[in-house]
């Protein structure tokens, strides 16, 4: 069974830190480059971060010097947040990077971050 689930959100003060976690099952996750994704109010749904399954990462120039994504040997994708601004309260998904037909299919439930000013 395919499942994304991601955790980790919640409410910071500007200049906080979050630590997102997604555990994908192996089918999704195995050979797959891994991305976060964040969608704002009555915003689009767009990449934050990917990384590559040989471990090669990119970040979206808001984010760059701030987020950090990793990944370990049990099928979970990590997003360190630090620094964070109000404009980064969006909801956060994982999913594969590039996003397919098939994993179009298992956006997981996301997880909620609220940055305060």
């Amino acid at each position: 069974q395919v499942e994304l689930v991601e955790s980790g959100g919640g409410l910071v003060q500007a200049g906080g830190s979050l630590r997102l976690s997604c555990s994908a099952s192996g089918r999704i996750f195995s050979g797959n480059a891994m991305g976060w994704y964040r969608q704002a109010p009555g915003k689009q749904r767009d990449l934050v971060a990917y990384i590559t399954a040989s471990g090669r990462t990119n970040y979206v120039d808001s984010v760059k010097g701030r987020f950090t994504i990793s990944k370990d040997n049990q099928n979970t994708v990590y997003l360190q947040m630090d620094s964070l601004k109000p404009e980064d309260t969006a909801v956060y998904y994982c999913n594969t990077y590039p996003l397919r037909n098939w994993s179009l299919l298992y956006w997981g439930q996301g997880t909620q971050v609220t940055v305060s000013s």
